[in-house]
């Protein structure tokens, strides 16, 4: 199993590399640059640039300089000294920019992530060990409707009922008398509440896709001669069913886990920005429209590694859940 381990994430260094380069590749795919973008406002707001202080700027940014060389200089910096660039547009260092919304971002992601796995799992062995009733009927409209609802319109309908129903909207992370209150346990009651709908809008979507993978797979597994045999040998329905088909029907569900945080961390932009959430969503989205690229970069970067962390924990434990995959050529 150490083994296992050690050769995937000595897989992960090289990855992370190409991924870099490949992200730092992506964002200076559109044409020109954030002075480019700002010259264009300026001119179309009636102002004068002057073009000497444009050029100084772009020396003393660097993006006079070759891509390989851009390249080389922030790749450097982030793995040396954890500085992903200044960002043109809010004139302060990407590394700090991060930080301010990191946290949150996090927590919402990890939250919707856990939400998202502690009710699909549960709801899809049900629906399967009571295939064609109404418990399996209800969960499949819900399934179906969760994935076909977009997660803005399903933010406008909550924000709605809690206005309706609480008096409260529930928009951004606290309440306003809480902003600029030191903190409490009431200020840390009303951050929670207001981390419901966020949770709960972010991670839907994933967790009805979730329940009709659960419930197939598991479908599956229980129609084979395995279960049945140890069925006919008296084995009791709970022990039989946790002990070998729910562990073999959630090899697909814990594979997904990669790319699912991923899917969370990026998706929840529109969310946020419904919202009124300080998350990374309406900062990168504001950093891709006036191409304020190490802003960008940074959070795609960081995305990108989310990716393959997450990737490394589904080896991990599908190594965990299937002895064939640890084992290799051995099994």
């Amino acid at each position: 199993m150490l083994k296992y381990i050690l050769n995937r994430i000595l897989i992960m260094i090289p990855t992370v590399l190409l991924i870099s380069f490949i992200v730092f590749w992506i964002i200076q795919l559109p044409p020109g640059d954030f002075l480019d973008t700002y010259i264009s406002q300026a001119h179309a707001a009636g102002e004068y640039v002057d073009i000497y202080t444009i050029d100084q700027m772009r020396q003393a940014y660097g993006l006079d300089k070759p891509f390989l060389v851009q390249y080389g200089i922030w790749i450097r910096d982030i793995f040396l000294r954890g500085d992903f660039g200044y960002s043109f547009q809010w004139h302060k260092h990407v590394s700090d920019l991060i930080a301010d919304r990191m946290g949150v971002t996090m927590a919402v992601s990890l939250l919707s992530l856990l939400f998202t796995y502690l009710v699909s799992v549960p709801i899809g062995i049900l629906s399967a060990t009571r295939q064609y009733s109404i418990i399996d009927y209800v969960a499949t409209f819900i399934g179906f409707l969760g994935v076909a609802m977009p997660g803005f319109l399903l933010a406008i309908v909550l924000m709605y009922l809690s206005f309706v129903w609480f008096g409260n909207p529930m928009i951004g992370l606290v309440s306003q008398k809480f902003v600029s209150a030191a903190w409490s346990w009431a200020k840390v009651a009303d951050v929670a509440k207001h981390m419901i709908l966020p949770v709960v809008i972010i991670g839907m979507s994933g967790t009805c896709g979730l329940i009709r993978v659960m419930r197939g797979q598991l479908l599956d597994e229980l129609r084979k001669q395995y279960v049945i045999t140890a069925r006919a040998k008296g084995v009791g329905r709970t022990r039989l069913l946790f002990k070998y088909p729910v562990r073999a029907a959630l090899n697909p569900i814990v594979s997904t886990i990669g790319w699912s945080l991923a899917g969370i961390f990026s998706g929840s932009t529109i969310t946020a920005i419904v919202l009124n959430l300080p998350m990374q969503g309406p900062l990168i989205y504001g950093a891709l429209l006036s191409q304020d690229m190490y802003l960008a970069g940074g959070f795609l970067f960081i995305l990108t590694v989310l990716t393959v962390i997450g990737t490394l924990v589904s080896d991990i434990l599908l190594a965990w859940l299937d002895p064939r995959i640890r084992l290799g050529k051995e099994a």
